[in-house]
Formats: structure tokens, sequence, C-alpha cells
């Protein structure tokens, strides 16, 4: 756990950094804001159009009697995605961009799964049966 949250809070700022850097001396500073600017922008409105598809996706789901587990994923990736696009950074963008294109969100819904299955299957990770 130590090891993720060191690169969360310090390998990937440290990273942001110098992308920032660099993009600015190649770019311009002024180029290099509009660039992150409009990078939140788009994300902020690709996380909703893709979050409303998944919302529906998951109600007509419901409505039929089927657990709507995909599109919990579904959720929970876009929800992710999200929140990097509106961080400021390249890296961040590029990451959250990936998880709200369908192809590469597939992937991560995979791992998930595979991470979840063997949470389940160590005891790590279990469902309290209600009464």
């Amino acid at each position: 756990m130590f090891r993720v949250l060191l690169f969360i809070f310090i390998l990937v700022p440290a990273i942001e950094v110098s992308i920032f850097i660099l993009a600015g001396q190649y770019m311009g500073i002024p180029a290099t804001i509009v660039c992150i600017l409009f990078t939140g922008i788009l994300g902020a409105y690709l996380a909703k159009k893709e979050g409303t598809e998944t919302l529906k996706r998951a109600k007509l789901q419901m409505e039929s009697g089927q657990v709507p587990g995909d599109a919990v994923l579904d959720g929970a990736c876009i929800l992710v995605g999200g929140a990097l696009l509106l961080t400021p950074g390249f890296l961040t963008d590029f990451i959250g961009f990936a998880l709200l294109f369908p192809p590469i969100r597939k992937l991560a819904k995979y791992w998930l799964k595979a991470k979840l299955y063997h949470k389940i299957k160590s005891g790590q990770f279990y469902f309290i049966k209600r009464p």
C-alpha cells in the first residue's frame, strides 16, 4: 500500500511537473495552459456523456431483472477517468481519456474483475448476507 501511495502522491506530481516544463518549453506557456483547460472541459463532457449512457444501460438491465455488474464497473472506470481528466496534467489526462475510451475501459474492467475474483477467493473481500 505504501508503494501505491508513494507513486500517487510523489511520483505522479513529479512526472506531471516535468511534462509541464517540457510542454511549456516546446509549445509555450499560453498554449500549455490552453491545452490543460481544453482537456479538462473535453474530459468533463465525455465523462458526462459516457456516464449517462452507462446509467441508462444499468437502468435497463435492472428493469429486466439483471444485475448490472458490467455497468457498475463501467461507471467506476468512468468516474475515475473523469476525475483524472479534471486533475491538471498531461499524464492524468492520458489515463483519464483511456478510461473513457470503451476498448481500453474493457481491458480495465477485465483487470478489475480478475482483481476482485482473486480477493474473493483469498478471503480478503466478502459479501455479507442480509437476513
